[in-house]
């Protein structure tokens, strides 16, 4: 036993069912021999010291206390060491090579003892007990951690503790994740663990209850509508749906009231008119008055003093409601749990990125409806949620369900990598329990959700015939994507992605997946390959897609006597789509287009700090971007005709140094037509072919990129990066006309196509959801679906005899 005086002791704590720990300075006569014992052992092997002596192990922390920024400290029990602790300066370690070092970032490794016996949780309690000891230092605002990234151990820990991954580095020693952890993000992490032991272990699960709605305040509430007044506003009067009178100028602004159905409500506000008709509206000016007196702004009091002018149809009217009131929902949630500023998110992992985002769709404004989630699944199921969760897995019978996969694979090596050989031969052995024979069954996931609220019951004569039967949960953890129901492998981020049917009601529509389509998907995804494969200029920019590889569908005999169009017939499908990772080298980052609109509590811009660190200038910044997504665009419209929906949440940017290098489109078999009837198509992939006029085709460009994301990219550059509004669409031009001048031999398609048009039809999205919000576009002929009201000016036309002078002149 060693004896410690009592004056060395730096920091107590007492633990229920354990006692005191304490943590006191190192004792280098007494300690060494211990700290060589634990680091020589097997389990300590991430240490690095298996084979060190103890006169090395001595030299090591000689050498680390003589450092002035780093500090070693012992753990104690009943008078006993039981861990040990290191704690520094991350500004003076290999690690801020790696990452920007904040004020009052501290750096931590933990050793805890080897257990001679076991003991409930001794190890979070030991970690609890340093994080609180970091922590009670003022000073400490995040905790800094960079474990080996094979050490599976310390993931678990530091994921229950609040710690977010920021990335994978490259250290001297070892491949690491380098994560961080706040001071909020570690009480809140504890309060859900304090909340998870209350549930277990009382009759009374309110704590529980009134955690799921504790984002829910006067304050959040109040921010949020203010937002999303503010958004409907801008996005309705700019669909020409709103009676908008203009009262006058103060200094740079416009002083506009807006008239509603009722003759005693009104609301003023002040904006700015940018391109495209797009009004940037102060959000401070907007007033609302009802009766001359000033009252609260409320989203659904806008919607229903608007109803008639809206034209919502009144069997509509509180389907679409409720979808705005999902839509606050969710965005107070991700205000009151923000965990990262935008200058933060530069530096973030992708799939922390993808969970902060708060625009996917920017011109929708309910647009995070996900009418089917109550409360309790919301906190497992949402993509801005931390959690992950496993996905169950069925065996259905072939007579109902059928795979598909592209040439390179087979069904059984397909799905044994996907659920690993174990867990593979154990849902085999149980269908031979059950007297059944494997080779009659298809093994298909399900996202549980869905299992639970439709799979369950809506196919109970299936799972009474044994038609469908029930196997379990795989292995591995996913994460869900901004689509809700794409679903990202966290336990092996090279693995597929899967994309689940999940009947919920989401933007217009239930989100399931065809059993139709199914067997088309791995047609169009060798098809597109080996077109973009072999097309010299989209290899030079790099632009790719994630190919949908393999699918599974099941049909319910029941259903299809309705039609294959019924939402019914689409609940039992799934497909494995790529993932992004498989196209990176280690360089290189990713990040979903989608952040390019992102504002954060603050309203920064996350554009705003890439461009800032990258170093370059805006245009520069601008021009590689362009020439990584709307060249390759470009060239897929003019070339063949071909088009995508290339929204935000479609595209998957990759970066160096913050800048675009290329881009990767994602959701394609869906969401792709060919307009040119001459280019030949596989029989399953005819389907693509969709009849437009040139103004239609144009529109693929005009619609999808300028109107539904450019729109707000300038805005941002505009109000938030302080750049001038021309500098975005000169640059558009200028790429356009870039790519026209190298592909002269397409001078045709470039006239019928004509991109430079003074005006174009105005596509409103909006108006499509307002009038069916439950299936707002006949996805069989989405053509015929859309909804036009009047024209925009085209905001590249007045740059193309100036820029092409340029151009010309460069060469």
């Amino acid at each position: 036993m060693t004896i410690i005086n009592k004056t060395e002791i730096v920091f107590s704590k007492h633990c229920e069912g354990l006692g005191e720990l304490q943590i006191r300075n190192l004792d280098h006569k007494n300690d060494l021999k211990i700290i060589h014992d634990w680091v020589t052992q097997p389990y300590a092997k991430y240490w690095g010291m298996q084979k060190f002596t103890l006169a090395q192990v001595e030299k090591e922390y000689k050498e680390i206390e003589a450092r002035q920024h780093h500090h070693v400290r012992i753990g104690m029990l009943h008078d006993l060491p039981i861990f040990l602790m290191e704690y520094y300066d991350p500004k003076s370690d290999v690690i801020s090579n790696h990452y920007r070092v904040m004020p009052g970032d501290v750096g931590m490794h933990i050793l805890v003892s080897p257990a001679k016996k076991k003991i409930p949780k001794f190890t979070w309690k030991v970690f609890t007990t340093v994080m609180d000891f970091l922590f009670s230092n003022s000073t400490t605002k995040r905790i800094v951690v960079e474990p080996d990234i094979a050490n599976e151990k310390i993931h678990v820990l530091n994921s229950k503790a609040g710690f977010t991954y920021l990335k994978k580095v490259q250290l001297p020693h070892k491949i690491a994740k380098l994560g961080v952890c706040t001071r909020k993000d570690y009480e809140h992490a504890i309060k859900k663990c304090t909340l998870k032991k209350t549930a277990m272990h009382s009759t009374s699960n309110s704590s529980v209850l009134s955690h799921q709605i504790s984002h829910l305040t006067p304050r959040v509430w109040s921010i949020v509508n203010r937002r999303l007044v503010k958004k409907a506003i801008g996005e309705f009067a700019h669909e020409l749906l709103l009676e908008l009178e203009l009262l006058g100028k103060e200094e740079n602004w416009d002083l506009y009231k807006l008239h509603t159905d009722s003759p005693e409500v009104f609301y003023y506000f002040k904006a700015k008119n940018q391109a495209l008709d797009h009004l940037h509206i102060d959000i401070s000016s907007i007033l609302k008055m009802k009766e001359d007196k000033e009252v609260a702004l409320d989203a659904l009091d806008f919607i229903l003093e608007l109803k008639t002018t809206l034209g919502i149809p009144n069997d509509m009217l509180p389907t679409y409601m409720e979808e705005i009131t999902s839509t606050l929902y969710g965005a107070a949630y991700k205000y009151e749990n923000q965990k990262y500023s935008s200058a933060a998110l530069v530096d973030a992992d992708f799939q922390d990125i993808e969970k902060a985002m708060t625009e996917g769709h920017p011109c929708f404004v309910a647009n995070n409806g996900r009418i089917g989630f109550n409360s309790k699944q919301y906190q497992h199921f949402a993509p801005e949620i931390t959690t992950t969760f496993s996905l169950i897995w069925i065996a259905a019978h072939k007579t109902k369900a059928e795979f598909h996969c592209t040439s390179a694979y087979d069904y059984e090596e397909f799905i044994k990598n996907e659920l690993g050989e174990v867990t593979f031969e154990a849902f085999i052995e149980k269908l031979k329990v059950k007297g059944l024979a494997p080779k009659d069954y298809i093994f298909m996931p399900v996202h549980p959700w869905q299992w639970e609220n439709k799979i369950s019951t809506i196919f109970a004569q299936d799972i009474a015939q044994q038609a469908i039967v029930l196997l379990g949960e795989g292995e591995d953890q996913y994460a869900a994507q901004q689509s809700i129901r794409t679903l990202f492998n966290t336990t092996g981020p090279n693995k597929l992605y899967t994309k689940t049917a999940l009947s919920i009601l989401n933007m217009g529509f239930m989100r399931g997946l065809s059993p139709y389509y199914m067997g088309s998907t791995p047609v169009i995804t060798e098809w597109i390959s080996e077109l973009l494969d072999s097309d010299s200029l989209l290899q030079q920019t790099g632009f790719t897609m994630l190919g949908e590889i393999a699918t599974v569908g099941y049909r319910n005999r029941y259903y299809e006597t309705l039609g294959k169009t019924e939402a019914h017939n689409k609940m039992l499908s799934a497909l494995w789509r790529e993932s992004p990772y498989a196209k990176i080298t280690k360089d290189q980052k990713l990040m979903t287009m989608a952040a390019l609109l992102h504002l954060d509590n603050d309203g920064n811009s996350l554009i705003v700090e890439l461009i800032r660190k990258s170093n370059i200038d805006v245009e520069v910044w601008l021009e590689r971007y362009l020439n990584a997504y709307l060249t390759p665009l470009l060239h897929c419209l003019y070339r063949y005709e071909l088009v995508f929906m290339p929204h935000g949440e479609n595209l998957i940017l990759v970066l160096e140094n913050n800048v675009p290098v290329k881009v990767i489109m994602k959701d394609i078999t869906e969401e792709i037509a060919i307009f040119d009837n001459t280019i030949s198509l596989p029989e399953k992939a005819k389907r693509l072919h969709v009849e437009a006029d040139n103004e239609i085709k144009a529109l693929a460009i005009f619609t999808d990129v300028f109107d539904c994301f450019f729109r707000f990219l300038s805005d941002i550059l505009v109000h938030q990066g302080g750049y001038d509004e021309s500098i975005l669409w000169k640059k558009v031009a200028q790429c356009i006309l870039q790519y026209q001048g190298a592909n002269t031999h397409l001078s045709d398609k470039f006239q019928e196509i004509d991109l430079f048009a003074p005006q174009f039809k105005r596509c409103c999205l909006n108006r499509l959801q307002l009038a069916n919000t439950k299936h707002m576009l006949n996805l069989a002929d989405p053509v015929d679906s859309l909804q036009f009201k009047g024209f925009i000016k085209n905001p590249i036309t007045q740059y193309k005899t100036t820029e092409l002078q340029e151009i010309q002149s460069a060469l």
